[in-house]
């Protein structure tokens, strides 16, 4: 599987506070599809990403993060000219801070197609975070997705409001209809789309073969399309773990491993699918990283084949 798309340093705080106020922070790596690739790899799916980072420091700590995952960063690109993006989170609650104009991931064009390692690969993921970062993105995105393909491509929305003043976001709306796989946040799309539900979702993109849902605390819907009749299967819906909460930043891109693990696997049902999605997204919310290992095997496996009522009763401290 083959994961596109920035990822930058992060910088946690590792004291409470406002954040004028805080000294002491923690640098890791955040970026949504370099944290799906990272999560695969984790689950035994073999993955790559492709990006570009800069010739610099927090450069090299992103490339060996990730590859350190055992993520293959072999078609990651260095920009001898421009940074390697940054971002910040603030632990009173404040919205994440992003330095990434002008990164070199920003840089990123139609030119990198003729390098991405194709070969052999059954997914490609994107999200809807690349086309933001400037016009030269979008096209890359525009372009990938137009490619005729043997691969399936898989889309998170992921609205980032903050990218996207003076953009167009209809453009998520076009590409989403060019996928197989699409994961929207139902108050994304919301709030991109004015939609309300995964029924409306639907209705406003019918295109996809896969179309999930995800309703928060609540859950997560599925709607696929049954390649015999060209019709829609009966939704459906299993409901999220009860966790812990430690923080709630990358438990979408979490999800989105745990689904693509278990649609890749090949043999699943649509309500193993989505559960698999949970147990992922349940890890990461436990931490206040983006990135972690999987619940413990013994507690996936139960969960996996537990009866509704079970599956309802658990709770992931």
């Amino acid at each position: 599987m083959l994961c596109l798309g920035e990822s930058m340093a992060l910088f946690v705080p590792a004291q409470d506070g406002p954040p004028e106020s805080v000294r002491t922070w923690s640098r890791t790596v955040g970026g949504a599809e370099s944290n799906v690739a990272c999560h695969l790899a984790g689950l035994g799916v073999p993955s790559a990403w492709v990006s570009a980072v800069g010739d610099d420091a927090f450069g090299r700590a992103v490339t060996a993060f990730v590859g350190g995952y055992g993520v293959d960063v072999s078609g990651v690109l260095v920009d001898p000219d421009r940074p390697t993006g940054l971002y910040v989170k603030e632990s009173d609650g404040s919205p994440v801070r992003y330095y990434r104009r002008g990164s070199a991931a920003s840089a990123l064009g139609p030119d990198l197609l003729p390098k991405l390692p194709l070969d052999g690969v059954r997914l490609v993921h994107t999200s809807g975070i690349t086309p933001a970062l400037s016009d030269s993105c979008l096209a890359l995105m525009r372009e990938l997705f137009a490619l005729p393909r043997t691969h399936l491509l898989s889309f998170d929305l992921n609205w980032r409001p903050a990218l996207w003043p003076g953009r167009d976001p209809d453009v998520l709306r076009e590409l989403a209809a060019a996928a197989d796989i699409v994961l929207v946040g139902a108050d994304e799309a919301a709030t991109v789309w004015g939609t309300d539900g995964p029924a409306a979702i639907r209705a406003l993109l019918p295109e996809p073969a896969t179309l999930v849902v995800k309703q928060a605390a609540d859950g997560a819907t599925l709607i696929e399309r049954d390649p015999a009749t060209g019709e829609d299967r009966p939704e459906v819906f299993t409901p999220a773990l009860r966790v812990d909460v430690v923080e709630e930043v990358g438990a979408g891109d979490a999800f989105a491993a745990g689904f693509l693990a278990a649609t890749l696997h090949g043999t699943a049902g649509p309500g193993h699918r989505l559960r698999a999605g949970h147990l992922q997204a349940a890890a990461v919310l436990r931490t206040r990283d983006d990135v972690c290992g999987p619940l413990p095997a013994d507690t996936v496996e139960r969960l996996l084949a537990a009866d509704d009522a079970q599956w309802a009763a658990a709770h992931i401290r």
